[in-house]
């Protein structure tokens, strides 16, 4: 018998471009769902589907449930710019529907830890409806509830690991205080894949207790939740400390009464990764304790999670290889949904072309091209560029600040700072689409192609305009243009030239 064919949303986000991985690991059969193929098809392996749809266009999801046994649903707003809980609702009722209607035997899903309680913050609130709109399907559900997850390039890791390295000296608000049960990505994974083969059996084995019969949430039939975590209950503040301890790190925590989210969101847009949108949320999230309050999941699984220091030691060592398999920012929905402009066509494009020649084969002209964004900056006014990410931090845009996964590798679909690859031809093209809050749609593109004895670069950036507050944009910042893209252009041609000049030396160092 053939193995069941599996449906995995969320497969460019973290925890899901993980789990793809594990399920494509024994010769499984894997189909993700995703709005932008493109963005994903580099990233699977060979055997693997990419079927194109949308959680939001219930008429998209059909044929990529069909033959469907497994769905894993690991789709959330969080990076929304709208109303993220009526998002939410939506994609899970078509999603329900779909599923049901495609006769799937199993949805496993992935939701929050939280307690029922009616301050429960907005985001928390919409992950256990999310679970609630699932198994009013009738297709039988097998949801977990996670608190922060410990990996590199966990979003969670990410601010940990950010503010520790970057600040001797802390203010911490209140909510650093605040117990958490973190669980390691490793361990997570474990239990999403045991999911796929549970028993149909709804109650774990043996008598459970008093306690977990009063904390387990009440499902009908067929469903089941199970909350999840390590062994370890710390808040914020002790996995900063940990951190620093595995570092080797001398850090000073002062805490102060008051610092509202919205504050402490634009406080963590300014030293960290995580820009103020998805900040607020993460903020209003971990203000509330989310612990292990029910323990069926150590019962029913094999799964024993490790705890917070050895989690940790684990993250560190994918930091030590300078990069993570799969990095929260990569998700295509951390930016939110692409900004709508009311029926508007935007074709009024406005193109700044500009090209220099080197004296480098192409394939040397187009190194710099590769490295470019994150730790290795943009060749020229990079001061410039952080100001602007600045500025758009404050509107609620992702800024600058989330680097890149390599900084060597570059594939269709990942985050580079304030952009995202939308299109690379290694060696020949390089386009990326802008993410920061404008007044229209903005790309950059680079192309090198071979001239004479040497190579061409070519860097365009176009923008289209939205109605007159888009021309007022681009021309008011024109003169800004004029200095940092011609600066830019003529500093990859010096690194090519530069690059290949310490190229020839070394090789011509080993031949002697």
């Amino acid at each position: 018998m053939s193995p069941p064919l599996i449906l995995l949303t969320g497969a460019t986000g973290y925890v899901g471009g993980r789990l793809m991985r594990r399920l494509e690991e024994p010769g499984g059969r894997v189909r993700c769902l995703a709005r932008r193929p493109e963005f994903l098809q580099a990233r699977v392996g060979p055997q693997t589907e990419v079927a194109r749809g949308d959680v939001l266009d219930a008429a998209s999801l059909g044929p990529a449930l069909r033959g469907v046994e497994v769905a894993y649903y690991l789709v959330h707003s969080m990076g929304s710019t709208g109303n993220f809980e009526e998002q939410d609702r939506q994609a899970a009722r078509n999603f329900a529907a779909a599923a049901r209607a495609a006769g799937v035997r199993r949805i496993v899903y992935l939701g929050g830890l939280g307690a029922d309680v009616p301050e429960l913050s907005p985001h928390l609130r919409s992950r256990h409806e999310v679970g609630d709109i699932l198994r009013e399907s009738g297709v039988p559900v097998i949801e977990f509830r996670a608190s922060i997850v410990i990996g590199s390039g966990s979003l969670s890791f990410e601010l940990v690991r950010a503010l520790v390295e970057r600040l001797p000296v802390m203010v911490t608000p209140r909510w650093v205080q605040v117990v958490a049960q973190p669980i390691g990505i490793n361990d997570l994974l474990e239990y999403l894949l045991a999911a796929m083969t549970l028993s149909d059996r709804d109650d774990p084995p043996g008598r459970p207790s008093a306690e977990n019969d009063a904390a387990r949430p009440a499902v009908a039939p067929g469903h089941q939740i199970y909350e999840i975590g390590g062994p370890d209950v710390v808040a914020y503040a002790d996995l900063m400390r940990e951190y620093a301890r595995q570092r080797g790190l001398r850090r000073w925590m002062i805490p102060v009464p008051v610092l509202t989210p919205r504050l402490s969101s634009l406080w963590l847009g300014l030293v960290t990764p995580v820009y103020a949108r998805v900040g607020r949320k993460l903020i209003d999230s971990i203000r509330h304790p989310t612990v292990v309050r029910d323990r069926a999941a150590l019962e029913k699984f094999a799964v024993r999670p490790v705890g917070v220091r050895a989690a940790i030691a684990q993250a560190l060592r994918r930091e030590d290889r300078e990069f993570a398999e799969t990095h929260w920012a990569g998700a295509v929905s951390s930016a939110g949904e692409p900004r709508q402009w009311g029926g508007v066509r935007l074709g009024n494009r406005l193109i700044d072309t500009r090209s220099v020649v080197v004296a480098v084969p192409a394939e040397k002209a187009f190194a710099p091209l590769q490295r470019i964004g994150g730790t290795t900056g943009w060749y020229f006014g990079n001061w410039l560029w952080r100001v602007r990410g600045w500025l758009d931090l404050v509107v609620g845009g992702v800024g600058m600040r989330r680097g890149r996964r390599h900084p060597s590798e570059l594939r269709v679909g990942e985050a580079v700072d304030c952009w995202r690859v939308e299109e690379f031809v290694p060696g020949r093209r390089l386009r990326l689409v802008a993410e920061m809050n404008l007044p229209g749609r903005a790309w950059l593109e680079f192309e090198v192609v071979p001239a004479g004895e040497g190579a061409r670069i070519t860097q365009t950036a176009m923008f289209d305009p939205h109605g007159l507050a888009g021309l007022a944009y681009w021309y008011g910042i024109w003169p800004l243009h004029e200095l940092v893209f011609a600066g830019m252009v003529r500093q990859i041609g010096h690194r090519a030239v530069a690059a290949a000049a310490r190229s020839t030396i070394a090789s011509a160092a080993v031949r002697e």
